[in-house]
């Protein structure tokens, strides 16, 4: 590989994640709103702090409230980067940093691709598959951790073989940073602490360590992984014991006793507790980790193993099985396979899988074109195949593949299918609320609420979990006024107000915006 093939790279994979972008006029679903919200936020100087709520698991007390106390921070920062930039707090700018790190994942890619083959051609053909990815494609623009986490992870695979000292410290840095991008970055901490393990336990020329020796090797190394995880996440674990009297933030464990998705949204979450996950059953704990398993399963087959590439990242894998980066991914992506289906299966299959996946999906990448070579190599050996130039022949074809199927669904996820569809409406419901009396200080009930800030600047709260008096109650407690139901983002609970506005007397129904009916709740005055 050279400074030319790196140079292609780069130009290709800038320019498709900005094409891409320019069919995406708002980041799109909540998760993209959160984090460039959070990048406004800082780039106006107003810190980690947030005029919205869009769940209530730590418990807040009003607005405005600490932010990212579920989500992490990074994505934010870097969109924040790029409204500092540019001077102005525009989705353009907030956008900008991610589609520019988009075109150094190729780059990535292609040289982790090149340290494991040391071959151009297969080393080319893996950051083409990370230009073109699929399912990916959509979000690579979008102000969220895909583009980060690919980064991390293939930078982090990038280094593992190393033996220099400061190799540890690196790989320690890379998994806080994984972390400060998403709390399951976490699990890198723990590659990390393997990696230190499987270097030290031979020798550079092979031979056996004993006891001792490996233990005054480990030691040393694991300390500073450890430091250099705390160089990057120690200021955010002080930030967290100042506000919350803990390392890490309160609300993320009682995600362990969900018994559906929706009470991701439950008020008051003092109602999710371990008593009503065991009330619930065994049988209806085990039948939802069956449906994460089958729904993570789909994912790893479609989305990170692109259907097609499948066999051949399973074939390159088993090639490379004693290279110590695939012990690493296969045992990492194992570890949150089960985190994300056993442990959270409701996150897990609702896209934390998918998200944090994508740290993995580089060395997929290296893995497939080894696994083609290897299939080409098997029908040779079998008089199947005799043309010489049948690698470039295939390999052509599996990157041509990867085109149209990124090109098919980026048109229908983006282009014909609608980018956030969902949250283009919130203009017009704002106006709607301002003919009927809305103000600047008023707080609104919506189902997005960092979507419907970023649309009308003002406060606004989630939609929760449960019956009428649970809205009411809601309301009281933070001053809410107004309420936003969306058709098909309600819950079952209160559907009934839905579909018979003028049914409830604490809700004096305003008119309906695009499906969306709005309320005056006129408790709270």
């Amino acid at each position: 590989m050279n400074w030319r093939h790196y140079t292609l790279l780069f130009i290709i994979g800038l320019i498709i994640p900005f094409g891409i972008s320019r069919f995406q006029s708002l980041p799109g679903y909540m998760d993209a709103d959160y984090y460039f919200a959070g990048g406004v936020q800082l780039a106006e100087g107003k810190g980690f702090t947030e005029p919205y709520l869009w769940n209530y698991l730590d418990n807040p007390s009003g607005l405005p409230h600490p932010s990212h106390t579920y989500w992490m921070p990074l994505s934010s920062i870097v969109s924040a980067i790029g409204m500092w930039i540019a001077g102005q707090s525009t989705y353009a700018a907030g956008r900008a940093s991610f589609i520019l790190l988009s075109a150094f994942v190729p780059l990535l890619t292609a040289a982790l691709a090149y340290s494991v083959s040391r071959q151009m051609r297969l080393a080319m053909a893996s950051g083409l598959f990370s230009i073109f990815p699929l399912y990916y494609a959509p979000f690579m623009p979008v102000p969220d951790n895909y583009v980060l986490y690919m980064l991390f992870g293939s930078a982090f695979l990038l280094l593992a073989p190393r033996r220099e000292k400061w190799t540890s410290i690196a790989l320690g840095a890379l998994a806080g940073l994984l972390t400060l991008a998403r709390s399951d970055g976490l699990l890198w901490l723990g590659l990390a602490g393997l990696t230190v393990m499987w270097k030290v336990s031979t020798k550079e020329d092979g031979s056996k360590l004993t006891f001792v020796e490996w233990f005054r090797l480990i030691l040393p190394a694991g300390l500073l992984a450890l430091l250099g995880y705390f160089i990057v996440m120690g200021g955010w674990h002080i930030r967290n014991l100042n506000l919350f009297g803990s390392f890490m933030t309160p609300g993320g464990g009682r995600l362990l006793w969900l018994q559906n998705y929706n009470q991701t949204f439950i008020y008051p979450p003092d109602n999710l507790t371990r008593a009503g996950f065991l009330a619930a059953g065994w049988n209806a704990a085990l039948q939802d980790r069956l449906m994460a398993f089958n729904a993570n399963l789909s994912n790893t087959f479609a989305a990170q193993g692109e259907i097609f590439l499948f066999p051949l990242i399973l074939i390159g894998l088993w090639q490379l099985r004693r290279d110590l980066r695939t012990k690493i991914a296969v045992t990492g992506w194992l570890i949150l396979f089960v985190v994300m289906t056993i442990i959270f299966p409701f996150a897990g299959s609702r896209g934390s899988f998918f998200h944090a996946g994508a740290a993995f999906q580089p060395y997929w990448w290296v893995a497939a074109p080894i696994g083609l070579d290897a299939v080409i190599r098997w029908a040779r050996e079998h008089g199947k195949l005799t043309d010489a130039k049948a690698p470039f022949f295939f390999q052509g074809i599996m990157v041509l593949l990867a085109i149209l199927m990124t090109a098919y669904l980026v048109n229908f996820r983006v282009i014909a299918g609608g980018w956030a569809k969902d949250d283009v409406i919130y203009p017009a419901v704002e106006q709607k609320l301002l003919d009927n009396g809305l103000s600047s200080q008023d707080i609104v009930i919506v189902r997005n609420p960092p979507g419907y800030f970023l649309a009308s600047g003002l406060r606004s709260v989630a939609l929760p979990f449960g019956d009428e008096a649970t809205i009411k109650a809601v309301a009281q407690k933070f001053g809410a006024r107004y309420l936003i139901l969306e058709k098909g983002g309600t819950f079952d609970s209160i559907e009934d107000l839905y579909e018979h506005p003028d049914g409830n007397p604490s809700f004096a129904y305003l008119g309906e915006v695009d499906g969306a009916r709005l309320y005056r709740i006129e408790s709270a005055r």
